[in-house]
């Protein structure tokens, strides 16, 4: 499990750059890296918004191993 917590934190702070970046420059990062593959965009937009759920969900649960 610490393993899907440790990827799933990468994600969620990938997307929070994104999001700082578009809301600071109007630059969406994924977007510019993935504009061939719009699937894979979609993909990496999916895994982090999951990523972000399976954060808040082991954070009030009490199974996240970041209190290890």
């Amino acid at each position: 499990m610490k393993l899907l917590y440790w990827i799933a934190l990468v994600l969620v702070v990938v997307g929070a750059l994104n999001w700082g970046l578009v809301g600071l420059f109007e630059f969406d990062l994924v977007a510019y890296l993935f504009a061939s593959m719009m699937i894979v965009a979609k993909v990496v937009y999916v895994l982090v918004g999951l990523s972000g759920l399976y954060l808040l969900i082991a954070s009030f649960s009490g199974s996240c191993p970041c209190r290890e």
